[in-house]
């Protein structure tokens, strides 16, 4: 066909009953059945006497493998319906308004029951190779919002700290896999339920099965000792960034200039020193002195900063032994589960939450959480060493795919796009979750 051709000479019907839409589902699917993730759903959800209660696994599974598609709202999942695609994912399919009904049946104590899928899948991923790298399991605490738009939000109609209505979720990340999620109503503080939170994310660690160190890494919206005191119950180091009280800002001051250690960062004249500071001493008896590592910042010039003061500062407090250069470069590190929170937004369907009960909207969280995750496993465990993909990469490159189904005798054989440019990392990655075998 020559390229000066007119498109309006072009007809287009829609009459192919073996084409298969997001022909790449078939990866995540195949890591998902090889978890054993639809049964895991099919055990652990009871909705009681809910009119969602019939076929959870395979109701939750395709609101997965709808946010895995690209879907941000449960009408999204009719696109799974479409043409033969069915045969890709490895399950039967639910329509829109049925994913409706089943979502709505949850109620707190129901989502909750996600957490145990998510914990067991966890365990097996990990046992297949997506152990997150490095010598130390780097666990990132932060939370977020999901904002919304209406005032029919059941815990997402009110105003979060940010002054945006939505729910305000709390998230545990390590190498870009979300360990730990939990929805939370819009108001609440950032820090609202992390001690449990932190038990329970420190104890999935332990069951999937990871005895190495970890560490725990925080924003001054975790500053508060019921977060060091969960960590240092479960032997985990901290670092978390300081409030600058003014008795902090005192110590700060007191500094000596000698002390101050200029650092390479994107603002000439930055500097790091180190002095010890006793936090929380009026919430706990017998609080002990540990490092308090603060950088300072000279303001832009010609800011409205620079009129009233020399440096900005910015502290955080740690029990974790090393060098104070290294230890202040890793906690800045902890920004990157920024990227994670924008995945989850951007990548998944997080950037709403779709009904109006808070039940439906944890179950929607979860599910998409977990949608998240079986993408970060399947580029862990096949695609090995390198930066991790986005989701919205992988999504462009291995799942937006056409493809047709074609049956001869028993075998069928899924047709892909000939000179697809990421054709050989497909295939490889097809092979190697083909070779994950379930072991917990």
């Amino acid at each position: 066909m020559q390229s000066s051709h007119t498109l309006d000479a072009l007809s287009a019907q829609f009459d192919d009953a073996n084409l298969v839409a997001n022909a790449g589902l078939v990866l995540p699917a195949t890591l998902a059945q090889h978890l054993g993730l639809e049964e895991l759903y099919r055990r652990n959800v009871r909705l009681g006497d809910a009119p969602g209660r019939p076929n959870a696994g395979i109701k939750a599974m395709t609101l997965i493998h709808s946010a895995l598609a690209g879907g941000d709202s449960i009408d999204d999942a009719d696109v799974l319906r479409s043409g033969y695609t069915e045969a890709v994912l490895g399950h039967a399919l639910r329509a829109p308004s049925t994913l409706g009904t089943f979502l709505r049946s949850f109620c707190w104590g129901d989502v909750r029951s996600l957490d145990r899928v998510a914990r067991v899948a966890l365990g097996r991923a990990w046992n297949a190779g997506a152990v997150p790298r490095g010598e130390l399991l780097k666990v990132d605490l932060d939370s977020s919002v999901c904002e919304t738009y209406g005032l029919a939000k059941e815990g997402g109609s009110r105003f979060c700290y940010n002054h945006v209505r939505g729910y305000h979720p709390m998230l545990a990340v390590a190498d870009d896999q979300v360990i730990h999620a939990r929805l939370r109503g819009g108001p609440a503080h950032s820090g609202r339920g992390a001690k449990s939170f932190l038990a329970e994310c420190f104890a999935r660690v332990r069951e999937a099965g990871y005895e190495g160190s970890i560490i725990l890494r925080a924003d001054s919206g975790f500053y508060n000792h019921f977060v060091t005191g969960a960590c240092d119950r479960a032997r985990v180091r901290w670092s978390i960034t300081a409030k600058m009280s003014p008795g902090l800002q005192r110590i700060i001051a007191a500094i000596p200039e000698e002390d101050w250690v200029p650092i390479p960062y994107f603002m000439e004249g930055a500097a790091v020193a180190e002095t010890t500071y006793v936090p929380f001493a009026r919430q706990r008896k017998g609080a002990k002195a540990v490092r308090l590592i603060v950088r300072r910042v000279p303001p832009s010039p010609g800011s409205q900063l620079a009129l009233y003061v020399d440096f900005s500062y910015h502290a955080f407090i740690t029990n974790r032994p090393g060098e104070m250069l290294v230890l202040e470069a890793d906690h800045r590190a902890h920004a990157e589960v920024e990227n994670t929170i924008r995945d989850l937004k951007y990548g998944m369907g997080l950037n709403h939450l779709p009904s109006g009960r808070f039940g439906a909207n944890g179950a929607w969280f979860a599910l998409n959480v977990m949608a998240h995750n079986l993408v970060r496993w399947a580029g862990a465990i096949a695609l090995g060493e390198g930066p991790p993909m986005t989701t919205k990469t992988f999504r462009r490159r291995l799942v937006a795919l056409p493809g047709r189904l074609a049956r001869s005798g028993r075998r069928l054989t899924l047709h892909l796009p000939e000179r697809w440019p990421w054709e050989e990392q497909f295939m490889q990655t097809l092979a190697v979750l083909r070779g994950v075998r379930l072991t917990a």
